[in-house]
């Protein structure tokens, strides 16, 4: 396990994979490296990883191993540096979906609202241009009601959209207590917590363009697993798990997938009470059936 980020269904994603000593495989979300080095130590002299993600504090922590490959970019573009570093077709990919331990443990990446007056950023490639205090002060009512309806998935979304939009007249809303204030007239009494977690992970979303990202990861992981490869993706919401899912769908009625697991991996109650953050967790598997020149 790393200091920096505790993975989730390590063994079982890894054990998924089937791991050849001399194969090439992909680690899409490094973040704190546990899945990674996992994988590299069960792979031989001649095997290769990539390794890919948007966050360079995440990459500062890969090991020094001359068969690995970083790449620091959105996991969207898995197929493009996938040929890019010369590989036609790869054995198998991993995504563990959503943010690390560090990202919400580090008050000043303004990923959790148990900080006290912490920035609003959210922004896991701090290149980024647009942060959580940029969208919650530039967009509309109409555009905030949107993401907090679809992407934080609550009824009352109008409302909340009017409250910020209010607020923000009296002065830019840049902490999290900004927000927290803003929207304190709808917070629910008992479920105060529930309630923010869907917010911040609406506007997490929005930042990092989420589900446009793993919708082009899972067309490009598909099109770059060779025959019998395997993808293991470990999805924490409904939202990314239902798009990992219609997309195992659409594979296997294409022809292209086959379902390693018709329901999904979900962790053991020994790993939630060492690592709460799995309660939510669901490793979905499936192998590839037809490489791509084939079809």
């Amino acid at each position: 396990m790393s200091a920096y980020h505790t993975p989730v269904l390590l063994q079982e994603s890894i054990t998924a994979l089937s791991i050849r000593e001399d194969g090439v495989y992909v680690d899409a979300t490094f973040g704190g490296g546990g899945h990674s080095r996992e994988i590299l130590r069960r792979l031989g002299p001649d095997g290769r990883l990539i390794v890919f993600d948007k966050d360079e504090e995440a990459l500062a922590n890969a090991p020094d191993d001359r068969r690995l490959t970083i790449v620091h970019n959105d996991f969207r573009f898995v197929h493009n540096f996938i040929r890019y570093h010369g590989y036609e077709t790869v054995d198998g990919i991993l995504a563990d979906l959503g943010v690390s331990s560090h990202q919400f443990d580090t008050g000043q990446r303004g990923f959790s609202f148990r900080f006290e007056n912490a920035p609003l950023d959210m922004r896991m490639n701090v290149r980024a241009v647009q942060s959580a205090a940029d969208i919650v002060n530039s967009y509309s009512g109409d555009e905030l009601e949107r993401i907090f309806r679809l992407y934080g998935e609550l009824d009352n979304s109008r409302r909340l959209a009017e409250l910020i939009v209010s607020e923000r007249e009296r002065g830019a809303l840049r902490t999290t207590d900004d927000l927290g204030r803003a929207i304190a007239p709808v917070l629910p009494k008992l479920l105060e917590h529930k309630y923010l977690a869907k917010v911040y992970q609406a506007l997490r979303i929005e930042v990092n363009g989420e589900m446009t990202s793993l919708e082009g990861f899972m067309k490009g992981a598909v099109r770059s697993l060779g025959q019998g490869g395997i993808l293991a993706v470990i999805t924490y919401h409904s939202l990314e798990d239902r798009i990992v899912k219609n997309a195992i769908r659409e594979g296997c009625l294409q022809g292209r997938l086959r379902r390693v697991t018709k329901k999904p991996v979900l962790p053991s109650e020994e790993e939630i009470s060492l690592n709460t953050r799995a309660r939510s967790a669901k490793l979905r598997v499936a192998g590839k059936l037809q490489d791509e020149h084939e079809r």
